[in-house]
């Protein structure tokens, strides 16, 4: 069966991470269904494309998913190369089950192409390692955001946690965390648009998650919240906290 269909890792924002797959899809596809979060830098790659906005973003309005499918399907029927452009990695918190289960079951071959995920970049942006022997030895990867009906436990221990899609609910789960174990000394490092030119940061630990988070929404822009915390990024901690007041964002 031809493959007509390519759901493609966008990377964080940077479109030099973009895997050189990446970048030739995008080259020469008819059609590019991206993300909301996808940036222009990035679909401006997408030369000879229609580009359709089809992103989700928490609070406004958004594409439903069922609409996304039926796009996708309809779109894979009429043109030869069908790119379904995802902010990140598609495996990650994209929807992508849903998505592959509407192109099988229209009897549609399809592709996904890796990218870099925003936990990575943002480790590459600060000079950290997510795993460190003897330290941290895993690397957990969530969300805040959930399916209705499912419940909201606090998270449990892990050696390093990134929190995608933290946003405005940083000072609510650091509470859940230390609630759960988790020392109020851990360092922690809130980092938005991660490797665009909008990128920022705010560093310190769980215990002052809540003034990081007020900083972030006084300070901060528009872009993508992710949350990383763990004694891995003690160094980067280490290197902030006492040079500047917990909440001050790093350049």
């Amino acid at each position: 069966m031809t493959v007509g269909v390519y759901i493609v890792g966008a990377g964080p924002g940077d479109p030099e991470l973009l895997t050189l797959k990446a970048a030739r899809l995008l080259n020469v596809a008819d059609v590019v269904l991206h993300d909301a979060l996808v940036g222009t830098e990035v679909l401006a790659l997408a030369r000879r494309a229609r580009l359709v906005n089809v992103g989700k973003r928490a609070h406004r309005p958004s594409t439903a998913q069922r609409f996304i499918n039926r796009m996708l399907v309809t779109a894979a029927r009429h043109h030869a190369c069908v790119v379904r452009l995802k902010g990140g990695d598609p495996g990650l918190f994209g929807r992508l089950d849903e998505e592959m289960t509407a192109l099988r079951s229209a009897g549609l071959a399809f592709e996904i192409v890796p990218g870099v995920t925003a936990a990575c970049a943002a480790a590459a942006a600060l000079q950290a390692s997510l795993t460190q022997r003897g330290v941290a030895r895993g690397v957990r990867f969530v969300t805040l955001r959930q399916a209705p009906g499912t419940s909201r436990q606090a998270h449990g221990s892990s050696d390093t946690l990134a929190i995608y899609m933290a946003g405005h609910q940083v000072a609510e789960t650091a509470q859940r965390l230390m609630d759960g174990g988790h020392s109020g000394a851990t360092p922690l490092v809130l980092i938005e648009a991660v490797s665009t030119a909008r990128e920022r940061r705010w560093v310190g630990t769980l215990g002052t998650a809540a003034t990081l988070a007020l900083a972030q929404a006084r300070e901060g822009g528009d872009g993508p919240v992710l949350l990383l915390l763990g004694k891995a990024l003690a160094q980067v901690a280490g290197d902030t906290i006492g040079a500047r007041d917990p909440g001050r964002a790093v350049a």
